[in-house]
């Protein structure tokens, strides 16, 4: 039997509107001040940095590391920068605390995007303390922080939905991601797989607009050019796609092993029968205690990433970063203290690779750091085409898309399968919250009203009264009885429809005594419809907003025709089918053997 023809003009493929525009209006501002806030955090980190390292004042990025200091310098420095972003967070506020992710993500879903002011200041001093006294955190945590919470203040000043201030919060984290690491499609591609938790124009439209004003904006701030760039060909093989499985594997298990130690490192942290505000200094003695024995371990480490893309590391110190780098970062992140993972796991991931590059086939210069890099970032964030496309974007090293799609996606496929969340997402699970970050097609967008709708509709006349209306329908104890339906159409003579009585208005009506009321006096006021041609999620949205559990179809072209009624049981119909879909294994085709005649 073919399957009805529908008017479906009134669909379509997405549910923009023309205020889409007005929001990407307003997104351009955000991504502007999101650039300067994103320079600004930079030369501050460098101006601490330059401060306690080297007894000088200057605002570029130095690494701490890089030349001899008193041993003293190097353990005490984080120590006093801990006790200092302890004080913060005690004093001003405990949003500070942790690497930003996380704590916009909560601002997302759990606080109608809202933000404090005071996190927009506090956020990017805490880090620029925490880094530039040898914290080996990344800067782009607290700029996502921080610029969402520009873009979160912004729209607390107007007259927006929450979905539209959390449009704008995204739009403002992603620019500040966007100007730090000159990465605009990596920044967007983070923006919908772990921010935005939806795919709609409504808010990538504008977000992609402060994500480019934002890298424009940067190329006379910072420079134009890739933050790491690669030279020398390379030399693939058919053996170096099934290498890259292995780097994938490797790089997945790392990432488990990272990840654990954070939160286990947390975990230690509350057992301490001391106020929190002390911890990121104890995090901070792990940090020089680290520092000591490998100091490129500390601070942003840019310059250690670059050597390890470059291939100009030597293996001696690129095992040293790979055990230490992770040791302090996951131990000292765990105390609560302020800073970035995305540097870090870059300096993690592009040693481990380095280490693969002395046992794997050469194929060219840093191809196996690069290669580790998007593996262990894929494997801990869980966001694949984030961690293949900024790997692309930080070395602009393009002729590597299919190896970075293939360990980076081996990583994440395994990582999945060993821990249920992320290094983002476990700390908002700890804190009594849940969120999924697959995205699939609402089932009820699929199915039409028409599909499942009730088309057996008891329709009661106008002058009826309701104890004619009692003995029409029977015994309303009897589940079989005409009084299972929920709502029941009042028509004139000619069919007219003229409203709704609910079944409950009925029962009451009878039990009070008043058989005589014409079932018209009990019609409901607002009457609250839907059509055959509309979507299941239509109705479901109809249902919440008016606050009832059934809708009458009436005909588009008649309204005053009734031709069904819909009720949650109909709509869980779409979500049974969607089930079925995912459950129910069966073989579509078969093989069919012909053998001669008399065989």
């Amino acid at each position: 039997m073919p399957a009805p023809v529908r008017d479906v003009r009134h669909l379509g493929d997405f549910s923009a509107t023309p205020r889409m525009i007005l929001i990407t209006a307003l997104a351009l501002p955000i991504g502007a001040v999101a650039a300067g806030v994103a320079w600004c955090l930079l030369r501050l980190i460098g101006l601490v940095t330059n401060a306690v390292f080297y007894q000088r004042v200057g605002t570029g990025l130095v690494a701490p590391g890089a030349t001899d200091h008193p041993w003293w310098l190097v353990l005490l420095a984080p120590v006093v920068g801990g006790l200092v972003i302890g004080l913060m967070a005690r004093y001003g506020s405990e949003k500070i605390r942790g690497h930003g992710m996380p704590e916009t993500i909560e601002a997302i879903l759990m606080n109608g995007s809202r933000i404090q002011p005071r996190v927009a200041v506090l956020k990017p001093l805490s880090a620029a303390v925490a880094i530039g006294t040898g914290g080996p955190f990344g800067a782009e945590g607290p700029i996502i922080a921080t610029g969402g919470s520009i873009g979160s203040l912004f729209a607390q000043f107007l007259h927006l939905t929450a979905d539209e201030r959390k449009t704008l919060l995204v739009a403002g984290a992603t620019a500040g991601m966007a100007a730090t690491f000159n990465a605009p499609l990596a920044s967007l591609a983070l923006a919908v797989e772990l921010l935005l938790f939806e795919w709609r124009p409504r808010s990538l439209v504008p977000v992609a607009a402060a994500v480019s004003i934002a890298t424009v904006l940067r190329h006379p701030l910072l420079g134009s050019g890739a933050l790491f760039p690669t030279v020398g060909d390379l030399h693939v093989t058919t053996s170096t796609y099934l290498l890259c499985v292995v780097s994938g594997v490797v790089s997945a298990l790392l990432a488990v092993v990272a990840t654990g130690l954070v939160y286990a490192s947390e975990d230690a942290f509350h057992k301490l029968p001391i106020h929190w505000m002390w911890w990121p200094a104890i995090g901070g003695l792990v940090i020089g205690i680290g520092g000591l024995f490998v100091p490129q371990a500390l601070g942003v480490g840019y310059n250690v990433i670059g050597a390890e893309l470059d291939g100009s590391i030597g293996l001696g110190l690129v095992a040293g970063i790979l055990i230490v780098k992770t040791l302090i970062w996951a131990l000292s992140l765990g105390s609560g203290t302020s800073g970035g993972v995305l540097a870090p796991v870059f300096m993690i991931g592009g040693a481990l690779g380095t280490l693969e590059a002395h046992v794997f086939p050469t194929v060219g210069p840093g191809f196996w750091a690069l290669v580790g890099l998007a593996g262990v970032l894929g494997g801990v964030m869980r966001s694949p085409f984030t961690g293949v496309i900024f790997a692309l974007e930080l070395t602009q090293r393009f002729d590597a898309l299919l190896p970075l799609l293939i360990g980076c996606t081996t990583a994440f496929a395994l990582s999945v399968l060993l821990l249920k969340r992320s290094v983002l997402t476990e700390k908002i699970a700890r804190r009594g919250y849940h969120l999924t970050r697959e995205y699939d097609v609402d089932p009820l967008e699929v199915l039409f009203v028409s599909e499942v709708m009730s088309e057996e509709v008891l329709e009661l006349r106008a002058d009826l009264d309701v104890a004619a209306a009692y003995e029409a329908l029977g015994d309303p104890a009897d589940a079989a009885s005409d009084w299972r339906q929920q709502l029941y159409p009042v028509v004139t003579d000619d069919g007219e429809l003229l409203g709704l009585v609910a079944r409950a208005d009925l029962l009451e009506a009878g039990s009070a005594g008043r058989g005589s009321t014409p079932v018209k006096d009990l019609l409901t006021v607002d009457r609250v419809q839907t059509h055959g041609d509309q979507t299941l999620r239509h109705a479901a949205e109809t249902m919440a907003v008016h606050g009832v559990t059934t809708l009458p179809v009436v005909d588009r072209d008649d309204p005053a025709r009734v031709i069904g009624l819909i009720s949650l049981p109909q709509l869980l119909a779409a979500r049974r089918r969607d089930q079925q879909e995912a459950r129910d294994r069966e073989r579509v085709l078969r093989i069919r053997r012909v053998a001669p005649a008399g065989r």
